[in-house]
């Protein structure tokens, strides 16, 4: 009866050696899995410049964009999302294993006046992002709008995928769709031009966000029809989830089925087929091109010798039949006045044995 309790003591003294081994590594990663923080090298620089921008707290191996971001500030980010940035002069970065970065970032002038700030969001997978203020030298600064506070939004209809595929698509195009739905203002203050989060996910895989701005004021109470576009990358094709967002809240998803662009397979099947007939074809004719071309010439036959070759092949032999005897009529002859018993030129005459007493003849007396 004592084999069980020393079991279970040495059960317990196993199980207490793994928590001591698995809780001091679990530490420093929950440390680094922080709030995402953005440093900058410097607070201001002019255009033509760079700055370094450094980041920790940000998931491992995660995929960053870097933006110069105008009519922004950290508390209330970017109001008019990435159509205030300076999209075509932006870093991407990806972060070590301790959710750490440091990027060099060209100092570009955004499309809209300062105040500015350095936006840093991911670019894949959930959601995070965080700015720094920044300064860009002999850029306007206006001041930011008034802020609305009250204003909400809420989807009052089913979303629906409007709009079909083309032939383009069937060869590989890229689908697009336009979401179409009615979103009421249920807050207290309006809402001007509020932007959209859209986002396509692709089985079970994280959803791809895109922003999408809707031109318009929504004052409390009202509702509006929002149409905006959707479109996935080329030759998609499987079963697809439309997500739309708002204010950090996802208000709706929508499935999307897109067929597989079967003209895609019928144009290499049939390059499989022309290819090699071509190829056959050309291999061919460089063949009979190259190929020699002298052949074997009978030699002429020697004067005479065809006359006796053809009165040898007009033997009959025994037991044959005889070849037919050529029309051997002169042209100058016809039938009935050529050589031979047809016919006499001369008068008739008898036919009698000379008399002896015939004068002139042989015998004749």
């Amino acid at each position: 009866m004592t084999g069980k309790p020393r079991i279970t003591a040495l059960a317990l003294a196993l199980l207490l050696m793994l928590l001591t081994l698995a809780l001091p590594s679990a530490g420093p990663a929950a440390a680094a899995q922080g709030k995402p923080a953005v440093t900058l090298s410097t607070a201001q620089a002019g255009t033509g410049g760079s700055i370094t921008v450094n980041g920790t707290g940000w998931r491992s191996r995660t995929l960053l964009m870097l933006l110069i971001c105008g009519q922004a500030t950290p508390a209330r980010g970017v109001l008019g999302g990435t159509n205030s940035c300076a999209n075509a002069d932006g870093r991407a970065v990806t972060t070590d294993a301790d959710g750490r970065f440091s990027r060099a970032l060209p100092v570009t002038e955004p499309p809209v006046p300062c105040p500015c700030v350095v936006h840093v969001a991911t670019a894949t997978g959930a959601k995070a992002q965080a700015d720094a203020v920044f300064q860009v030298a002999g850029h306007p600064v206006e001041p930011l709008p008034a802020q609305t506070a009250g204003g909400r939004l809420s989807v009052l209809s089913d979303t629906r995928l409007d709009g079909s595929g083309s032939l383009l698509t069937w060869f590989g195009a890229p689908p697009s769709r336009t979401l179409a739905f009615t979103v009421g203002n249920v807050g207290t203050a309006a809402v001007e031009n509020p932007v959209f989060q859209v986002g396509t996910a692709h089985g079970v895989f994280a959803p791809q966000w895109d922003e999408r701005q809707w031109h318009g004021t929504l004052g409390p109470g009202e509702k509006a029809r929002v149409e905006l576009p959707v479109e996935l990358t080329a030759g998609a094709h499987g079963d697809y989830t439309v997500s739309l967002e708002y204010g950090g809240k996802v208000l709706a998803e929508q499935p999307w089925g897109v067929g597989r662009p079967w003209g895609v397979t019928l144009f290499w099947i049939l390059l499989c087929l022309v290819v090699p007939a071509a190829v056959f074809r050309i291999g061919m004719a460089v063949v009979d091109r190259v190929r020699p071309r002298h052949a074997a010439r009978r030699p002429s036959p020697a004067p005479g010798h065809g006359r006796g070759r053809r009165r040898r092949t007009a033997i009959a032999f025994p037991g044959t039949e005889p070849p037919p005897t050529p029309n051997t009529t002169l042209p100058w002859f016809t039938p009935d006045t050529g050589p031979g018993p047809a016919g006499r030129l001369s008068a008739p005459h008898e036919d009698h044995p000379t008399s002896p007493t015939t004068p002139g003849r042989k015998g004749s007396t």
